[in-house]
């Protein structure tokens, strides 16, 4: 389904804006933070005319979440899980290791109602310079984690295939993760009957998911980052010194996510809601290979692993 409202790109002074969320609360209300390749966090205003660097990470931040205070929590590649005051800027470090091996890849987090943090781990392979690496070799050493508010940080789920978006449903009795390399979203549930089992609430999807959020509509939001490419898949299941090999391959000869703008959005049960494919006509290739995505009051916020933009579509 291609989108019939607006689509805009609001540049930002950084490559690689990668995730999105809108403030709720006070001064921030309205207001979209990203993170850059260059560690730098920036507040947008909600008609882009501003756009501010408030913090510096020191590393490479990825997704970007609020907490109940109005704070930041950052999934930093290269640090791990930090908190942010939005007014001061002051980066806390919450957690950088887990079983007293640090972390390679912090990617992406849910925050819950009583402060507990999921958050995942994409890789204990590779770090985020080389995720083309865990992604063709099919690793499989994704986590998700949990960290509860006394500080305890626990294993939710291991063995994904490039552990990405993070998102809780939305009565809280599960949590999900998306799976770059598997194309599915994996579902945990937390309570009731099922508690502790594991299922999917999306498979096969389009493309290759990188973030997932809540919006404020009560769907899933999930990026589809770049098409599937039968290319890479018949790599992911070649034996692994053949996956080794095609890793070395020069960058220029790699394959490469494809010019596309795409997004959906899910129910708690599963169900396609909104698939906005956004066309070229509308981006102009101006932008692509969405990874952030944030429906807030009828806008639909992305972020993009490689532009020095966030964009906006309406719905």
């Amino acid at each position: 389904m291609s989108p019939s409202g607006k689509f805009t790109v609001i540049p930002v002074p950084s490559d690689g804006a990668e995730d999105v969320v809108v403030g709720t609360t006070g001064r921030d209300e309205g207001a979209v933070f990203t993170g850059t390749a260059d560690g730098a966090i920036y507040r947008v205003s909600h008609d882009g005319s501003h756009v501010d660097r408030i913090a510096q990470t020191g590393g490479r931040p990825l997704g970007i979440e609020l907490d109940g205070d109005g704070r930041l929590i950052v999934c930093d590649a290269k640090r791990g899980l930090l908190r942010i005051d939005t007014a001061s800027g002051a980066v806390e470090q919450v957690v950088d290791s887990v079983r007293g091996t640090r972390m390679l890849f912090c990617n992406n987090a849910a925050v819950a109602s009583d402060g507990t943090v999921f958050f995942s781990d994409s890789s204990t392979a590779y770090g985020i310079e080389r995720w083309k690496d865990d992604f063709l070799q099919n690793t499989r050493t994704g986590r998700l984690l949990r960290l509860d508010p006394d500080g305890t940080v626990e294993v939710v789920l291991d063995e994904l295939a490039f552990a990405n978006g993070v998102a809780l449903s939305q009565d809280e009795d599960f949590v999900c993760v998306a799976e770059t390399g598997a194309r599915t979203v994996v579902r945990r549930w937390l309570t009731g009957d099922r508690a502790g089992m594991r299922d999917l609430l999306c498979q096969d999807l389009p493309g290759y998911p990188d973030n997932i959020a809540r919006g404020s509509d009560g769907l899933i939001w999930v990026t589809i980052s770049s098409p599937r490419d039968p290319v890479v898949e018949r790599l992911q299941t070649a034996p692994m010194p053949v996956r080794r090999v095609a890793t070395k391959i020069p960058q220029r000869l790699q394959p490469k996510p494809q010019q596309t703008v795409r997004v959906q959005a899910y129910d708690d049960r599963g169900r396609l809601v909104h698939d906005c494919d956004v066309p070229v006509a509308q981006h102009r290739g101006e932008y692509h290979m969405v990874t952030g995505v944030r429906e807030h009051e009828g806008r639909v916020w992305m972020g993009s692993l490689h532009e020095p933009a966030i964009a906006v579509l309406t719905l």
